[in-house]
């Protein structure tokens, strides 16, 4: 279906609010920036920006959705014959090569990265990101193995897959905060997912292939 003119219309005030508040938290920080200030910044009441954005954290991690059922939707695509990790692995491996900025690898995320590490507030919305993620996961992984409800078997593999994806990021966004070439660190990070594949035993690889 179509986007109508005022889903249209509300999306791109939603962009713009998020777009004018990323750039006030990157030019002075994100506990230093208040949501008064970002409404008049971006000529919108308080309420407005409240009804677009429940947190303040929400506004310069505006993209989150996205990411919670990442690893979720990735098995859920997984190829005929391919595991759940061999899926996630083959999906980073193709984000990482692409050089993508779903990834991080952009120039100016250094500044992104920044911003998340001098806010405790930020560091600890992604921490509830990740259990999130890993908490969508777990409950794919039970709905297509059939695991029983008391089966800890599907808890463990989803903390074994959400870790390769995990490291990955990890490393980027340390390496990028550096303000390194984004070419540069997806070829070190393409080697690293190789060393983490060796790294997993023969049970986590072969777990939940799709037949």
């Amino acid at each position: 279906m179509a986007e109508g003119l005022r889903e249209r219309k509300k999306r791109q005030t939603r962009q713009y609010i998020s777009d004018v508040a990323t750039g006030l938290f990157i030019e002075r920080g994100f506990d230093a920036v208040t949501v008064a200030e970002i409404a008049d910044a971006a000529n919108v009441s308080v309420n407005t920006v409240y009804n677009y954005f429940p947190a303040k954290e929400d506004l310069f991690l505006d993209r989150s959705a996205g990411m919670v059922d990442r690893l979720a939707r990735w098995v859920r695509g997984r190829a005929e014959g391919e595991s759940a990790a061999q899926a996630v692995l083959r999906e980073l491996r193709d984000e990482v090569r692409a050089v993508s900025p779903r990834v991080g690898l952009l120039a100016g995320y250094a500044d992104f990265m920044r911003v998340i590490q001098e806010a405790p507030a930020l560091r600890s919305r992604l921490w509830a990101l990740a259990q999130e993620v890993e908490a969508n996961l777990e409950q794919v992984l039970r709905e297509e193995t059939g695991a029983a409800e008391d089966d800890e078997l599907p808890s463990l593999m989803a903390g074994q897959i959400s870790w390769i994806y995990g490291t990955a990021i990890r490393v980027i966004g340390r390496e990028m905060l550096k303000r390194r070439e984004p070419g540069e660190v997806s070829r070190e990070v393409l080697a690293l997912l190789d060393d983490i594949e060796e790294l997993l035993s023969e049970r986590v690889l072969t777990y939940a292939v799709r037949g």
